[in-house]
């Protein structure tokens, strides 16, 4: 795959193996201990095996020095980088990360959703977690749209305004008729 990883499919489990190879056709040969893998009869990469299907084992060696830096996300680092904002963006990156079987396939969302503070301050993506909580849509775009449409400016008491009333007519039969 162009992550840089190999699937076991017997286990459904996820193996790192060195970026330079990324993209080529590997052979895997595993034991009930180990797994190992083969570019051209060189092995070039071995594994203690793992059996949680649907993980990824991965070896920092194996990564590009330019993607290293990914390997040290996890969902704690953002949840940390989302307090030390505010409690709405907390909560709303945890429901992010909640929302995926993998938290791994939500860090992208959390990364841009977390970095829109330096580009929009902290209060406006503040403001504009807590509404998207209340809509319960939990992605990226979402907030980004909220702050494209200056949603974020609003409250709640300004949108919501009296309940308009129904008008008088003889064609509208009303609750009663129904009874």
């Amino acid at each position: 795959m162009k992550n840089g990883h190999v699937c076991l499919g017997a286990d459904k489990h996820y193996y790192s193996v060195p970026y330079r190879y990324v993209g080529r056709k590997v052979k895997l040969l595993y034991s009930s201990s180990t797994v190992e893998i083969f570019v051209r009869y060189q092995r070039v990469a071995l594994h203690r095996r793992q059996y949680r299907p649907y993980s990824y084992t991965t070896d920092k060696e194996h990564l590009a020095s330019t993607h290293r830096f990914v390997a040290d996300w996890s969902p704690d680092r953002f949840v940390d980088w989302a307090a030390d904002i505010h409690e709405d963006v907390r909560l709303y990156i945890l429901k992010v990360l909640e929302r995926r079987q993998h938290p791994e396939q939500a860090y992208r969302s959390c990364m841009g959703i977390l970095s829109l503070a330096s580009k929009v301050g902290k209060e406006r993506l503040t403001n504009a977690c807590r509404r998207a909580l209340s809509f319960g849509i939990y992605n990226y775009k979402t907030i980004q749209a909220i702050l494209e449409k200056g949603m974020d400016n609003y409250y709640e008491d300004e949108l919501l305004t009296e309940q308009p009333t129904m008008p008088t007519h003889e064609n509208i039969r009303g609750e009663d008729y129904y009874r």
